[in-house]
Order: C-alpha cells, then sequence, then structure tokens
C-alpha cells in the first residue's frame, strides 16, 4: 500500500529536480563555461543526472519510518518492501531522464517541468486499466498491448507485487539510457549553435 500512489507523486516531485538541471545553465549563460572545461557532454550530463539521482535516493531511504514501524508491529514481506524501493528507484531515474531531456529542450524552468510532468504522465496514465479498456475500443489488441507494454505503471506494478523481472528492470535502464541520450543529442546540438 506505501507504493501504490508513487507513480502520480513521482509524475510531480521528480521533473521539479529536474527541472533545473540544464534549463538555468543556458539561462545564466555557465554552459559556455561547463562546455569550456576538460570534461565530454556525456561526463557533465552523466554527473548532473547521478547527482539528481542520487538526491532522490535519499529522498526514498528517508521514508524508512515507515517500513520500519510496519516491521515494529508486525511481520511484513521485506522481499516485497524491498522490491517496492527498487522500482521506485528505478521509476525515479526515468522520470529524471525525461526531465533530463526537457531541461535541456528548454532555457525557461518552469516550460521544461511542464513538459516533463506531461511527459511523465503520459507514461503512467498509458498503464492504468480505465486507459487501457479506452484504447481498446478502436485500437486493436496488438497496439494496445505495446501501449501497456511502454508504460511505467505496468512495470512498476509488477516490482510493486514483489515480482523482480529482468525485463522490468530493463525496461527502465533502456529508458534512462534513451532519454539520456536525446539529451545529449540536445546539448551537443546547442553546444554546436
Amino acid at each position: 500500500l506505501f507504493f501504490e500512489n508513487m507513480p502520480l507523486l513521482f509524475v510531480f516531485i521528480v521533473p521539479s529536480v529536474a527541472m533545473r538541471l540544464w534549463s538555468e545553465e543556458r539561462k545564466s549563460g555557465s554552459i559556455e563555461l561547463l562546455f569550456s572545461l576538460p570534461i565530454t557532454i556525456c561526463d557533465a550530463i552523466w554527473g548532473k543526472f547521478l547527482a539528481a539521482w542520487t538526491f532522490l535516493a535519499i529522498s526514498l531511504v528517508l521514508t524508512f519510518p515507515m517500513p520500519a514501524t510496519l516491521r515494529f508491529l508486525g511481520e511484513p514481506d521485506m522481499g516485497l518492501i524491498l522490491t517496492g524501493y527498487l522500482g521506485a528507484f528505478l521509476m525515479a531515474g526515468g522520470f529524471l531522464a525525461i526531465g533530463c531531456f526537457f531541461s535541456a529542450l528548454s532555457k525557461n524552468q518552469v516550460i521544461s517541468f511542464i513538459l516533463a510532468v506531461v511527459a511523465c504522465a503520459v507514461f503512467v496514465f498509458a498503464g492504468m486499466p480505465t486507459t487501457m479498456n479506452y484504447l481498446s475500443t478502436f485500437l486493436p489488441s496488438g497496439m494496445v498491448d505495446f501501449v501497456a507494454i511502454l508504460s511505467f505503471q505496468e512495470h512498476f506494478d509488477t516490482m510493486q507485487r514483489g515480482v523482480l523481472k529482468l525485463s522490468d528492470v530493463g525496461y527502465f535502464a533502456l529508458m534512462i539510457i534513451g532519454w539520456m541520450l536525446a539529451c545529449g543529442v540536445i546539448l551537443d546540438e546547442r553546444k554546436a549553435s
């Protein structure tokens, strides 16, 4: 129950962490200084991403009083709790990568926040049962299944139930890598211009 509304909560929290990563650098002009340092764009992108992801991981770890209280009061399934935390950590990384991309896309923090929230919400709501039912009225079942596969909700729900599948971990890893590569393309293009 602790992780049940986590995707909807992360839709707003994670983009607020990501919105300043690149947009503020571009707005203030300090991005030129950053790119003049002897590091690659890839190093800068992954450094900022890992710093923000570490911040989110610390925020997740600081919720330990809830499972600790459950452990004190009863006999919860700790495997279920740990896979839920792993799923929340990976989902935060996916949302953060999306937020990094939109932060690199816009100089305005508010615009990057709104775009990231909308993109993250699409990835969450795509897997909700109501969305699946609606899409099944006019899309073939193969397309509906494809939309469900792309959903964060679908992969997070599996981990929330305590099932750790390599396909779910791979999905989050591919989402993080894909969005970070897209962020690199945007920043490389901005550096050239």
